[in-house]
């Protein structure tokens, strides 16, 4: 089986869901051309809680953990089936790595899981379980929880991580006509270092990059980035996925790393 390379998603706003835009489309082209996974584990944003925990329903509920949106929205189900013996074996390495752990058999999948998942793999046919933030998790430890998590890429299990490369919810409440110019400059800042292959500068990325803490007042959108990084194994290569800057300040640009793939989206390629 090959090394199965790891991904960080920005998941944006729920109604990406159903405004997929040039993200979706890019995610859309990347799940038709990746070696099909034996199953997918997401670290997302919006699971955190106090030690680990590692979901292990066998039918996972869709959680629509939102409000205020399109209605729509609530009516979507991610049918996917969870894989407990998986989550039996993803516990075991993590405890192992010193980190307090314990397998959640009620747990369903959030809106930073199955959102993205409805374009990657639209057919949800990909059995997915996820894996909890601590609440106490910095740039460091979210690292090496990815570290932790890197034996799975040589079972042919795609990690994912899941949150958004700019994540200033005041701002996205309030509406922004223009397109704000501390998302383009802080994503570019990212974008680099990414092609470089420079992990330390992305770990230190919330204390170094231009505009980061208003591009992120709270790191645990951030956070999947640097979990999907550690869980690569390896900095190079990386793909850029670009998926622009929506409602003026979430820049919906995702990465895959551990792999080097050009996509047709539209007739452009990224």
């Amino acid at each position: 089986m090959t090394h199965t390379p790891t991904l960080f998603v920005s998941h944006g706003a729920p109604t990406f869901a159903i405004e997929p835009g040039l993200a979706g489309a890019q995610l859309a082209a990347l799940g038709r051309i990746l070696e099909r996974p034996r199953a997918i584990v997401v670290v997302s944003a919006h699971w955190q809680t106090r030690g680990v925990k590692v979901m292990s329903a066998l039918r996972p509920a869709t959680i629509h953990d939102f409000g205020g949106f399109d209605e729509k929205l609530y009516d979507i189900a991610y049918p996917a089936q969870g894989d407990p013996v998986l989550a039996q074996q993803v516990a075991g390495p993590l405890a192992d790595a010193g980190w307090p752990v314990t397998v959640d058999p009620q747990r369903g999948l959030d809106h930073g899981a199955w959102v993205p998942l409805l374009h990657l793999y639209p057919d949800a046919d990909v059995p997915v379980l996820q894996v909890s933030m601590p609440h106490d998790l910095d740039e460091r430890g979210a690292f090496a929880l990815g570290r932790a998590l890197a034996p799975l890429a040589g079972q042919g299990v795609l990690v994912i991580g899941s949150g958004s490369l700019t994540h200033n919810l005041y701002e996205f409440r309030v509406g922004a006509a223009d397109e704000a110019a501390y998302a383009r400059e802080f994503s570019q800042w990212i974008r680099e270092a990414v092609r470089a292959g420079d992990a330390q500068r992305l770990v230190g990325a919330l204390e170094q990059a231009p505009h980061a803490r208003r591009a992120h007042p709270t790191a645990e959108h951030f956070l999947p980035l640097l979990v999907a990084l550690g869980a690569a194994g390896q900095t190079l290569p990386a793909t850029v996925l670009d998926g622009n800057i929506v409602h003026g300040v979430l820049a919906m640009e995702s990465y895959l790393f551990g792999a080097e793939v050009e996509l047709e989206v539209a007739g452009v390629t990224a």
